[in-house]
């Protein structure tokens, strides 16, 4: 009986594999081997590609044929190969017109891009919010170039991306100026909620009918409130009549500060990229922690002990 290891069988099986039609190396750019397990390596290679696309390769040798079909995408193989397609193609149209003129971060039109949920429902996979995150940078690196001179590709992928706007959904009621010349702006920081009313004049303010020095004794305070008229320099050229209620002196103050800012926007609207670089237009979502059952405190521990 002979063995599993005779070298007649593995012989045998050398020549069945030499005997398999292969397409000539030469033609493909590759060395020559004569070992048998790259041989069947490529041929599973082969068969799984076969499974991917129906698109069809000929490599015609003096005696023979052989056809193999090739995945249409290279990113087949890969997690998610409708995601690695867009992130490629972003990323060779940014590569491609890295050199044109951009517009300055703050001076961009804002441009409301496909939500998550949404890009997941295009591409059929649950793709990660930090690779969208890729694609999105990608696409707010495109938005930045001047308008005059985007090339229509980069035009058509971009519109690929935005958002549709529902008609349905209810927009922000543009404030205006009064027939009084008043402009009308809500802060809120913390749980203070400021009511502010913005009209031209000398530099007075009045805080719940009392002027700023009284209202708020510290100069942290007062300087936060009038801190949107000081960075624009037009300190002197409007009054502050203001209604604040709730938390401390801080967060009223810091209310009155956005309040200031959106109204001053609403005389002036060209100031809203200096206002925004001074932080003076987003809201401070920060508050205080809430304390919970058997901490002394929102995150501390009473002390522990042994006895």
């Amino acid at each position: 009986m002979a063995s599993i290891r005779s070298p007649l069988l593995r012989c045998s099986f050398r020549s069945i594999l030499d005997e398999l039609p292969r397409a000539p190396r030469a033609a493909l750019g590759l060395q020559p081997t004569n070992s048998a397990f790259a041989r069947t390596r490529s041929f599973a290679v082969s068969t799984r590609a076969a499974l991917a696309s129906p698109t069809v390769q000929e490599q015609v040798d003096n005696d023979f044929i052989v056809t193999r079909l090739a995945p249409a995408s290279p990113s087949y193989f890969t997690g998610s190969a409708d995601f690695f397609d867009n992130w490629l193609a972003l990323q060779e149209l940014s590569r491609k017109y890295q050199t044109l003129p951009v517009v300055p971060a703050d001076e961009v039109s804002r441009v409301r891009w496909k939500t998550l949920q949404q890009y997941r429902a295009i591409v059929g996979t649950q793709v990660k919010s930090a690779k969208y995150k890729k694609i999105v940078n990608l696409l707010n690196r495109l938005n930045r170039i001047e308008p005059s001179m985007l090339p229509e590709d980069a035009k058509n992928m971009l519109e690929k991306y935005k958002r549709p706007e529902d008609p349905n959904l209810a927009k922000p009621k543009q404030q205006q100026i009064d027939k009084w010349g008043r402009a009308w702006a809500t802060g809120r920081r913390k749980t203070s909620v400021a009511r502010v009313w913005l009209v031209e004049g000398t530099g007075e303010a009045l805080v719940n009918g009392k002027p700023l020095a009284e209202a708020f004794p510290r100069i942290v305070d007062r300087e936060s409130v009038i801190w949107s008229l000081h960075i624009t320099d037009r300190v002197d050229k409007y009054n502050i009549w203001a209604l604040v209620e709730g938390g401390g002196s801080t967060g009223q103050a810091e209310a009155l500060t956005l309040g200031v800012a959106k109204a001053l926007m609403v005389h002036e609207p060209l100031l809203k990229p200096v206002l925004r670089r001074a932080g003076v237009v987003t809201r401070d979502p920060r508050a205080v922690e809430r304390k919970k059952p058997g901490h002394v405190k929102a995150r501390k521990m009473p002390t522990w002990v042994k006895r």
